[in-house]
């Protein structure tokens, strides 16, 4: 199941938060890169001091605790009226800038 799911990933191209339960550490947000067998390739970035680095990890799916993903986000200091919406969301599920 956890296979599936990171294909899925893969080709959404969504990012991921994956818990390494041997080294009792997170990778945020990593893009899955490959898949074969029982290992999974991700690729992300990391800041130290000044420096941005970008590594491409390979860890077997049995060392994987937890994946998370982010399903959206928002600016919290965004006015409604700056929300972007769709026009064909549905009358009773839009945002009222009447408040």
């Amino acid at each position: 199941m956890l296979q599936r799911r990171l294909y899925r990933y893969q080709c959404e191209k969504r990012p991921i938060w994956v818990f390494l339960r041997d080294q009792q550490r997170w990778i945020e947000e990593a893009l899955v890169v490959e898949l074969e067998g029982d290992l999974v390739t991700l690729r992300y970035d990391a800041e130290d001091d000044d420096e941005l680095h970008s590594w491409e990890e390979t860890v077997r799916l049995d060392s994987i605790g937890a994946v998370s993903t982010r399903l959206a986000y928002f600016s919290r200091s965004a006015l409604p009226e700056d929300l972007e919406t769709t026009s064909d969301c549905p009358q009773s599920e839009r945002l009222s800038s009447e408040s």
